[in-house]
């Protein structure tokens, strides 16, 4: 059994029939997550980076290694995994990007008719 509003001059609110907004909405944190994720990759792989120089220049120390062998092959693993890091995050960023303008042109083709939320030229 539904209630009736409390007041008479109360206007209705529903969310549910405004589906534009909400694709909009979706629309926009989809992006914001996608931008989130890219920065966390690379703050991940900073800290790898930084993780895997400390280790070959503790390990170089610890075998008693002469001092500018030990910090050149720390700073060349840390760039290598940091330079090798950024090749790969920047792929995937490609990927993401090129997915998303295939699965548009594909419902472009499949729906003519049909307008996504992307294209309204803002």
């Amino acid at each position: 059994m539904r209630r009736g509003r409390s007041q008479p001059e109360q206007l209705a609110f529903d969310l549910g029939r405004d589906a534009a907004l909400e694709r909009m909405i979706e629309a926009r944190v989809a992006i914001r997550a996608e931008n989130e994720a890219i920065r966390w990759r690379l703050r991940l792989l900073c800290i790898e980076a930084a993780m895997l120089a400390g280790l070959v220049l503790a390990a170089g120390l610890a075998l008693r290694q002469p001092g500018r062998i030990v910090i050149r092959g720390a700073l060349l693993a840390g760039g290598g995994c940091l330079v090798s890091g950024l090749i790969l995050v920047g792929l995937s960023a490609l990927s993401m990007h090129l997915g998303r303008r295939f699965a548009t042109r594909r419902h472009r083709l499949k729906h003519p008719l049909a307008r996504m939320d992307g294209d309204n030229g803002q």
